[in-house]
């Protein structure tokens, strides 16, 4: 696996298991627990993910949980690049990730001090998102998706989940790196055009990814899928969360994406400890 990964000038070592810390400035996530949108929750906010081991901030504008409305993309635009001009001001040296799936947008983001893009569609909702970042020359979070998040969970299926998941990851890679981008994060996409099963299949077969020598960033934190299986509320999945963490770290995950840093950070120290 390629073990750094450079975020405009700052190297990123994914040899060891990291965090990323969600920041959500929407009204409208899916876990209330996650919505910042007032400058003094950002920041502390922010210094909570930093001080519980998260390496990265990920901040988003726009909710992509199912049947998520969209919101307009100047609005999208103002709101996380407001929130991460805060956190850059407010923590120069902490890597930033715009979450967005709209090319202007990763542009602004970028402009305004984020590191890294996160872009949930892999460059399905917006064509100029590939060509965006390969003139931005930052690290990209590709990600699978099947449709888009008003319609992803509309009985999804698939004849070989993990044989179409890594075409799909081939034909982007082949894409991305024709306009110049090398660093770049693969991210199969848990929760996002998938049943319960297809998700339990993604964490136990995700070795199968790492034949593209890339990081592998598993978003598996208090997603409806733990709801389903014991039948409690999203505010109860913390548990099963980091059990499926310690999973994905134990196939092959590089970066966990989660609500609860310390939880996540623990389990990768763990793991790191014990091999």
């Amino acid at each position: 696996m390629k073990p750094t990964i450079n975020c405009r000038g700052k190297l990123l070592d994914l040899s060891q298991p990291m965090v990323m810390g969600i920041l959500n400035v929407t009204s409208d996530s899916f876990y209330a627990g996650s919505r910042f949108q007032e400058e003094k929750a950002i920041i502390e906010r922010t210094a909570q993910i930093l001080d519980e081991g998260g390496t990265i901030i990920d901040i988003g504008a726009q909710s992509t949980r199912p049947g998520a409305k969209e919101v307009g993309g100047q609005v999208e635009t103002n709101t996380l690049c407001h929130a991460i001009e805060i956190v850059r001001k407010e923590f120069p040296e902490a890597i930033i990730s715009a979450d967005t799936y709209r090319g202007s947008t990763a542009k602004a983001a970028v402009e305004s001090g984020a590191d890294m893009i996160n872009d949930i569609s892999g460059g399905s909702l917006d064509e100029t998102m590939f060509p965006t970042i390969g003139e931005l020359n930052v690290p990209y979070i590709l990600m699978h998706i099947k449709g888009t998040p008003q319609n992803m969970q509309a009985n999804p299926t698939y004849d070989n989940l993990i044989q179409e998941v890594s075409f799909y990851f081939s034909e982007k890679l082949r894409q991305l790196r024709a306009l110049g981008v090398n660093d770049i994060i693969l991210d199969p996409g848990f929760g996002f055009g998938k049943t319960v099963e297809h998700n339990l299949e993604l964490v136990n077969n995700l070795e199968q990814f790492k034949m593209f020598g890339l990081p592998i960033l598993m978003g598996l934190s208090r997603k409806s899928t733990f709801s389903k299986l014991l039948d409690v509320k999203v505010e109860e999945t913390l548990n099963a969360t980091t059990v499926l963490n310690t999973v994905a770290l134990k196939n092959g995950a590089s970066i966990l994406r989660v609500h609860d840093v310390k939880e996540a950070f623990q389990a990768c120290k763990l793991l790191t400890i014990n091999t």
